[in-house]
């Protein structure tokens, strides 16, 4: 049976470049039918918090990677991996320095790998110095632990990023010593921004966390980081999950770097909102407003308003600011857009006539209020532009949104002559 494991440190939040490590060991387990395994690599007793590894946890829910067993935790098998430095010393092959235990390397050997992504890489152990196994304070080394670990969870595949390559003659030495079979490994390419550059912050590369805080939905992000290192093919972008577990194949994944493109996965997150039914994002959004301390607006009305953005938005929290007008009395004003469309006297002369038009409207619907608007547009010989754009910023504070007059009965009668009135003082 295949047998992978996300082995993730709880020293920081879930990276971006590591859930997609986890994505692709889940994809490969669920392809195979065999079993995706979570390791713990909390040896840095200074650096791992709690706070951390719940928060990752959390994150790989809410990506739907869930693991198969109880995960290990390495903080809690510090004695074995004493043991077997020990036995390594005691047969020879290592030596004590102080409190540590080294692993004498064998010099002037070839090391070949046949990597599953990249094929064939050589290595020679002139290039490897001796390797610590426990540390003078105790605490195991990265490459020992690891090999010790993988091996006791019967790990038949490691896919992991070629930051790691430079691991893993080292980690065979250590299977050989142990007298352990190798599991086969796949290194993926790094993620890069699109300048090229390392990913960072300014790519947007960050955390799973600051992406579910910004409005992102999970089948998306998990969509996007699919397309970084496998294709289904066909030049299909938009993939469910359930597809990729059947299609995916880890012989076909890419073996040259991607790049991350923030407006491509915001551009996929605004695919996946347009095609959920508003019934299906009313529970996200109304955790997005309460996460972001923002008074959440009964149910009906709220559905009203996902209506009309759900098609313009890309991102929950997009959602939350373009909407602020509709549920209360402070929102954010486009000064610039203000200036231009409020200012001029003909723009309050227009606000004030059609405010008194929209009045006398005995049925407040988007449809009787546009015919008001091409009626006076029409007699006045003017542009209906010149008639949206003023109300527009007169009840929203924005230059863009949805349709005026869709809008307008959302808001309701009342409010939107309020706003049209004092607008035009």
């Amino acid at each position: 049976m295949i047998r992978v494991r996300f082995a993730p440190s709880p020293t920081g939040y879930l990276h971006i470049g590591s859930a997609r490590t986890a994505l692709f060991n889940w994809l490969y387990a669920r392809h195979t039918g065999g079993k995706f395994i979570l390791r713990i690599e909390d040896t840095d007793k200074v650096r791992s918090e709690q706070r951390f590894l719940e928060e990752i946890m959390a994150d790989l829910k809410w990506l739907g990677l869930e693991w198969d067993e109880e995960p290990i935790y390495q903080s809690k098998r510090f004695e074995i991996y004493r043991k077997a430095a020990q036995d390594l010393v005691a047969s020879g092959k290592g030596y004590r320095e102080g409190e540590a235990y080294i692993f004498k390397v064998e010099k002037s050997r070839t090391i070949e790998i046949d990597d599953i992504i990249h094929g064939k890489i050589v290595f020679n152990t002139e290039d490897i110095k001796d390797q610590v196994m426990i540390k003078s304070d105790g605490s195991p080394a990265y490459n020992f632990c690891c090999v010790i670990d993988d091996a006791y969870l019967k790990i038949t595949h490691i896919i992991r990023g070629d930051d790691h390559v430079s691991n893993t003659p080292k980690q065979v030495l250590f299977y050989e010593a142990l007298g352990l079979q190798a599991p086969k490994f796949a290194h993926m390419p790094l993620i890069m921004g699109m300048d090229g550059a390392k990913l960072s912050k300014r790519h947007g590369g960050v955390s799973v966390e600051e992406y579910k805080r910004e409005g992102f939905l999970p089948e998306a992000l998990i969509n996007y980081l699919l397309l970084l290192g496998w294709s289904p093919g066909d030049n299909r972008e938009m993939i469910p999950i359930g597809e990729a577990v059947k299609a995916f194949d880890i012989d076909k994944m890419n073996s040259v770097q991607a790049k991350f493109d923030i407006q491509k996965l915001k551009w996929m997150n605004g695919e996946y909102i347009m095609s959920k039914q508003s019934a299906e994002l009313l529970p996200l959004i109304k955790k997005q407003m309460a996460d972001m301390a923002k008074a959440v607006p009964p149910d009906e009305i709220l559905l009203k308003v996902i209506d009309l953005y759900k098609m313009r938005i890309k991102t929950l929290t997009e959602f939350v600011e373009l909407t602020d007008h509709f549920f209360g009395d402070v929102y954010s004003i486009d000064e610039k857009g203000s200036e231009k469309h409020l200012r001029p006297p003909e723009a309050k002369a227009i606000l004030r006539d059609f405010s008194s038009r929209l009045s006398a409207l005995t049925e407040f619907s988007h449809k009787g209020i546009e015919d008001a608007c091409r009626a006076m547009a029409e007699e006045k010989k003017i542009k209906a532009g010149q008639i949206i754009h003023p109300s527009r910023m007169a009840i929203s504070g924005k230059t863009q949104g949805a349709g005026l007059f869709e809008m307008m009965e959302v808001l309701g009668k009342d409010k939107v002559l309020a706003r049209m009135r004092k607008a035009s003082e």
